[in-house]
């Protein structure tokens, strides 16, 4: 068996990528362009990507290819269909990052609410050494407990967000965008009551016709002004463009964005225009990847391939 992973830093220096190799020879590429593809991959028997596209005319070229498989939850990038008509089995992971992007949801949050940078800087800075009191209190603050946490999209990642918001004492609610109602014991909301009532808005859902450009200048101005919002889901699904109009006009009290509609972040993107930048806090796409959670998708990527090598001869 030939394997061939076409974009290697995307998963960054995990401890068992090497773990691949037991299912046979292993090519490892930390970046592959689209000029580059159908070259590394036309003697290859197993396509391990990322983000690298996987369109038709490269699943039709490869004559030797017979697994793909997805180092990420989204199939967005493999023409699945093509794969399909060859019989080619396309396999994503699941499920690996959920404790990842919530802990980094909260850390997010937490710099929104508490205001640590602003903080830090006073320490730091020395004026906190020069004042006649024990304690500044210059940007207030307010606890989660007994506040409303309302969560759209409420797969495994939502789920783990509610626990620790139930955990700080805050009321957890959530809006299904698809309509669809769960079997969980937190109330489902319209969408205009839910972004009305909620003091956080923490979306953790895929980019869909039910998600695209769900929030945008007309839904902020629904929120209260001492409202955050929170997108660990996809770009997208916040307009960018109103969002910094949103917050400019302090429609929303602060935002965190992790993901956003073009990655890497365009360098003329509307984001850098927010008047007050302490409003809006920005990883880059960057919460998912602890390191356990790295070395989870390779092991779960190592699964996908043991599962199909179980029925094919190696």
């Amino acid at each position: 068996m030939k394997l061939v992973f076409l974009d290697t830093k995307t998963i960054g220096d995990v401890p068992n990528i090497k773990s691949l190799e037991r299912f046979g020879e292993a090519i490892y590429y930390e970046t592959t362009s689209s000029d580059q593809t159908l070259e590394r991959v036309r003697e290859a028997d197993i396509i391990i990507t990322n983000k690298v596209v996987i369109d038709r005319g490269t699943v039709n070229e490869a004559k030797q290819l017979k697994l793909i498989c997805i180092a990420a939850t989204g199939t967005n990038n493999v023409d699945i269909a093509a794969a399909n008509e060859l019989g080619i089995p396309v396999k994503n992971a699941v499920d690996y990052s959920s404790k990842s992007v919530a802990q980094g949801t909260f850390a997010i949050l937490l710099q929104l609410i508490n205001k640590v940078p602003y903080y830090d800087n006073y320490v730091k800075s020395g004026a906190y050494s020069k004042t006649d009191i024990f304690t500044h209190f210059e940007k207030p603050f307010w606890e989660l407990s007994g506040k409303r946490f309302g969560i759209i999209g409420l797969g495994s990642i939502g789920l783990q967000v509610a626990k620790i918001a139930e955990a700080f004492g805050a009321e957890v609610v959530y809006y299904s965008a698809s309509g669809q109602s769960y079997e969980v014991p937190y109330p489902r909301m319209e969408l205009e009551e839910f972004l009305a009532t909620a003091d956080v808005v923490s979306i953790h859902a895929p980019l869909n016709q039910h998600t695209s450009n769900l929030i945008n200048y007309e839904r902020l101005g629904l929120m209260k002004r001492s409202g955050l919002l929170i997108n660990a889901g996809r770009g997208g699904i916040v307009n960018e463009t109103d969002l910094v109009r949103g917050l400019n006009e302090g429609l929303i009290a602060g935002a965190g964005i992790d993901v956003f509609a073009r990655e890497p972040l365009d360098p003329q993107s509307p984001l850098f225009l927010v008047n007050e930048k302490e409003k809006l806090v920005m990883t880059p796409h960057s919460i998912w990847a602890s390191m356990e959670a790295r070395t989870l998708l390779i092991d779960k990527v190592g699964q996908n391939i043991q599962e199909f090598l179980g029925g094919v001869d190696k």
